[in-house]
């Protein structure tokens, strides 16, 4: 991987409230919301980096203040070196970040599942609503408190919902969790549910 070895200066230069974050394989920087989409756009006009390839953000932990940050990875499609920028959210209670839909049209999905996922609000997103959950669904699932076997919910179709409720069908591992047998050839070696009562009762001939 290249880098751009002259950027770190050049961005401090620019942006004084910049700070560079330790990284071990790009140049990485700080920079307070309100200046984050002058910097992205000044990377992408200036510095070439003209490809928005995720954002994302970090849940340090209730514990922690600020608890979040957003994350932008960014490469140059000319001078093939990446960079990645950081902007801690104001609000640990209703985290926020300005939207950069305005510079990326692909900003718009990678922001909506960060929300999904996290609950960071974009303001000024074109169109903030979930793309992995459905609508309504009252958790964030890649924040801290949120445990990794999951949370019983109502599901939101009311077809599926009343199936689990009499047991016609599991949600969510449906029958899991799920084993292969050591041994077993690649080609034999699906997982297989250790339940599978679930699958045999729709199985059967009505």
């Amino acid at each position: 991987m290249t880098t751009d070895v002259d950027l770190p200066t050049a961005v401090s230069q620019q942006f004084p409230s910049a700070t560079s974050r330790a990284s071990l394989d790009c140049p990485a920087f700080n920079i307070p919301a309100g200046e984050a989409l002058a910097l992205l756009r000044h990377l992408r006009d200036v510095r070439g980096y003209d490809f928005l390839m995720d954002v994302t953000a970090i849940d340090w932990s209730a514990a922690q203040s600020p608890r979040f940050t957003v994350v932008w990875h960014l490469y140059s499609s000319t001078g093939h070196t990446y960079v990645r920028v950081a902007s801690d959210c104001a609000s640990d209670t209703e985290p926020a970040m300005p939207t950069a839909t305005g510079l990326w049209a692909a900003a718009d999905w990678h922001e909506r599942e960060t929300y999904d996922m996290l609950g960071i609000h974009f303001t000024g997103h074109p169109d903030l609503r979930r793309i992995l959950m459905w609508d309504g669904y009252p958790y964030f699932p890649l924040r801290k408190e949120f445990p990794l076997a999951g949370l019983p919910t109502e599901l939101a179709d009311p077809e599926i919902a009343a199936e689990v409720r009499a047991g016609v069908i599991a949600a969510p591992m449906a029958g899991g969790p799920f084993v292969a047998q050591p041994g077993e050839p690649m080609s034999a070696a699906e997982p297989r549910a250790k339940d599978e009562a679930w699958n045999e009762a729709k199985e059967k001939p009505q």
